[in-house]
């Protein structure tokens, strides 16, 4: 086990490609049975974070969200781990993720949405907070600005990335 204590801490992330760049350093720093859990809104780029880490581990498979199969298992390309793209939004308790059957100590497991249930699974995790904040574009969400232009807007707005350890 490897991990991402390097990366613990915040940073503001600017567009999709740095977010990718981003996965593939941890792509670097993470081994079999490390746990990622990514936390943020839909569109915040947690797919787009998880294709940066299958870049780096050289897994096979186009990476994409798991929302319809709730898990997808990614085998190497080479000698390395498979990665594992879990979406655990539908799940209801810690035992439906463990039912899934998935090798935690053999994989690197990135799972959107499974902060309540990643200590049932792992003594150590981290967790991945992605914020679609304005940062700066001087838009108000709160206000209640809506459209095509204030989606392409928020679309456009640098994340806040937070990085934690678990356990």
């Amino acid at each position: 086990m490897s991990g991402l204590d390097e990366f613990v801490g915040q940073r503001e992330i600017a567009s999709p490609a740095e977010m990718e760049e981003l996965g593939r350093a941890f792509g670097r720093a993470l081994g079999a049975g490390d746990l990622v859990v990514l936390t943020g809104p839909l569109g915040a780029g947690k797919t787009t974070l998880t294709r940066g880490i299958a870049a780096e581990l050289g897994v096979r498979g186009r990476v994409q969200s798991p929302t319809f199969v709730i898990a997808r298992t990614h085998p190497s390309l080479a000698d390395g781990p498979a990665l594992v793209h879990v979406d655990a939004y539908r799940l209801g308790t810690d035992g439906e993720l463990d039912d899934l059957d998935i090798d935690f100590a053999h994989a690197v497991v990135v799972a959107e949405w499974a902060a309540p249930f990643a200590d049932a699974v792992a003594d150590r995790w981290w967790e991945v907070e992605i914020d679609r904040g304005w940062s700066g574009t001087g838009v108000d969400n709160a206000c209640g600005t809506a459209g095509p232009h204030m989606a392409a807007m928020e679309d456009a707005a640098p994340r806040r990335v937070r990085i934690t350890r678990h356990g």
